[in-house]
């Protein structure tokens, strides 16, 4: 434990966007569901796999009254009988595994402010740190930026810009409940396994409150949204309902050493940011433990992408093609996450920095990832969006992981696909190329033969 309270160690869960990993999914999809997370199907339980899909693209998912939680997930209870479902990892394991293998998680933007706001809002919501941090209870906006200012030692107004943005990234990652000018622990932070909270005690003990304020500085100024008084605790009566076993038919067979083999390959493929060569997992190299990691993989609706010798994991065709066929599943769930005006902004980034360059040959045609950015101006001068919805577009992207921002030299540098694009399976990708094809030329011969097949 540090004794600085301004280095904030990292959650369990490096927080990040919960948003599709799957380009095609925006491209091809309705309009934006307004709910804070995907409800579920009103017709029959859905399966499991089908399930994950939804809560890995779209956050953990609202469950009815009395509804049990999909297999391999907890059930978050509300005092009302509602509840949400969140995925459990097995063996308890969580993200942080990646530091031991030095294996580079999914990058979040400004990552080491946004620990600290998530650390000021924990200071803020966990007002009984003799029981667990979630549910907690709501504490307003001002309070949770006035204790950052607090934990930082400075108050200008670059500082409150980049502790309500860490705000709104934590919102949608579902670590923060934003609304109303109020603040609540989010469905996440109940996934912190129990043998940390004693650290998190100990961390929050130590932190400024708002009243220690160091002198010589300006209080964070106010949000004009905020309410007269709190929202009632509608968390009174909450609980968690963890799974007892999670894979243990498929991780009991082997011996200690190996099932923690398989745990970490599977953590690896899941969430590092580039495909993990075979070489520093076992388990991607020995056959057996392979399929025993894949039969994993989909229970979740996953599937294992291998190119030369590197691995990651994508979502499973037949998931997808679930969610097609009913037009109500699985694709439209998990791409509704993005609205029209994202999606068209992330096809602009992808036919300035994939399609014009593959044209002129300078990209192999089954590369999606491009070393050629859309500069901002030409994204400006393509489309008809208003300058503020552009921008926000492009924010929504870069925390998807479906786009990144690049310097270009001395020019403003631009947009290239993001890290997400390394998880497109062969039905992906060529399914993306047919999109681009009918986004980029409409009209030509190429495109009406792709429509022509589809028929």
């Amino acid at each position: 434990m540090s004794a600085d309270p301004r280095h904030v160690p990292a959650p369990a869960t490096e927080p990040a966007s919960t948003r599709s990993e799957t380009p095609e999914h925006s491209m091809t999809t309705g309009e934006a569901d307004t709910e804070t997370y995907p409800r579920p199907p009103e017709t029959g339980p859905e399966p499991s796999a089908t399930a994950h899909v939804r809560a890995r693209s779209g956050g953990p998912l609202a469950l009815r009254a009395g509804q049990a939680a999909p297999a391999g997930m907890a059930r978050l209870g509300r005092g009302d009988g509602t509840g949400l479902a969140l995925p459990v990892w097995p063996d308890g394991a969580t993200p942080s595994l990646l530091e031991e293998y030095q294996v580079a998680p999914v990058p979040v933007e400004r990552s080491g402010e946004t620990r600290r706001v998530l650390a000021a809002a924990l200071r803020c919501c966990w007002s009984d740190l003799t029981a667990d941090p979630w549910p907690g209870t709501p504490a307003s906006v001002d309070d949770v930026l006035s204790t950052y200012r607090a934990l930082i030692g400075r108050g200008d107004d670059l500082m409150r810009n980049w502790a309500i943005g860490a705000l709104r990234r934590l919102h949608d990652s579902a670590w923060l409940e934003v609304a109303d000018g109020f603040v609540r622990l989010g469905p996440r932070c109940a996934s912190w396994p129990p043998a940390s909270h004693a650290q998190l005690r100990e961390l929050m003990r130590r932190l400024p409150t708002a009243e220690e304020t160091p002198g010589g500085t300006e209080v964070l100024p106010v949000v004009d949204d905020r309410l007269d008084g709190a929202p009632e605790n509608a968390e009174a009566g909450a609980s968690v309902t963890i799974p007892d076993e999670v894979d243990t038919d498929l991780l009991g067979p082997f011996d200690e050493r190996r099932r923690a083999e398989i745990v970490a390959a599977f953590m690896a493929v899941e969430h590092a940011a580039e495909p993990v060569h075979e070489a520093r997992f076992s388990a991607l190299r020995d056959p057996v433990l392979r399929r025993t990691l894949t039969e994993m993989l989909e229970r979740r609706g996953r599937v294992l992408i291998h190119d030369r010798e590197s691995w990651i994991s994508g979502y499973a065709a037949e998931t997808l093609a679930t969610g097609t066929a009913s037009g109500t599943g699985t694709v439209s769930q998990a791409g509704s996450v993005l609205d029209e005006a994202e999606r068209a902004v992330l096809v602009l980034v992808l036919i300035h920095s994939v399609a014009i360059p593959r044209a002129d040959g300078l990209l192999p045609t089954d590369s999606w990832l491009s070393p050629f950015p859309a500069q901002i101006d030409e994204l400006r001068r393509h489309t008809k969006l208003p300058i503020g919805e552009l921008e926000a577009a492009l924010r929504t992207l870069r925390h998807a992981g479906l786009v990144t921002q690049v310097k270009a030299g001395e020019e403003a540098g631009g947009y290239v696909p993001g890290p997400q694009f390394h998880r497109l399976t062969s039905q992906a990708r060529r399914r993306l190329q047919e999109e681009l094809i009918l986004a980029a030329g409409p009209h030509t011969p190429l495109a009406a033969a792709v429509r022509a097949n589809r028929r």
